[in-house]
């Protein structure tokens, strides 16, 4: 590598082996502890190679939206999912948090509402799992 280049650092992933249904079922708990609003689970796995499920939440405001990511995080941690990427913990306006089989996004209404995801990777809509 050239001087001056930049490496790049493999982020912190959730392991391979991972269990997936209970890495979900951790995260939708941890959703529903955290009081996040209008929690939609998509089976992504059939559309795309990056994960399996994509889960979408709203918190109330940018403190709930930290709040919340910060259950997530901390939760997938304590029950031996290890450590996941996230962005957008500066602004709070959106977070993802990528737990490898799942990726989480969790955002302020106004913004859930502009970028619209569900729509975007649902097609099918019996395949998606609702909680609330």
């Amino acid at each position: 590598m050239s001087e001056g280049a930049a490496t790049s650092a493999p982020l912190p992933a959730i392991q391979p082996e991972t269990d997936r249904p209970a890495l979900l079922a951790a995260i939708l708990t941890t959703l529903d502890d955290s009081k996040a609003e209008d929690v939609v689970a998509i089976d992504i796995a059939s559309k795309t190679p990056i994960a399996d499920f994509m889960v979408v939440a709203s918190g109330r405001s940018h403190r709930h939206v930290a709040a919340i990511a910060e259950h997530v995080l901390q939760d997938l941690k304590d029950h031996g999912f290890g450590n996941a990427a996230v962005e957008g913990m500066t602004a709070c306006d959106w977070v993802l948090i990528d737990a490898g089989d799942v990726i989480v996004h969790v955002f302020r209404p106004e913004v859930r509402t502009f970028y619209n995801l569900e729509k975007m990777w649902s097609v099918d809509t019996t395949a998606e799992l609702r909680r609330g």
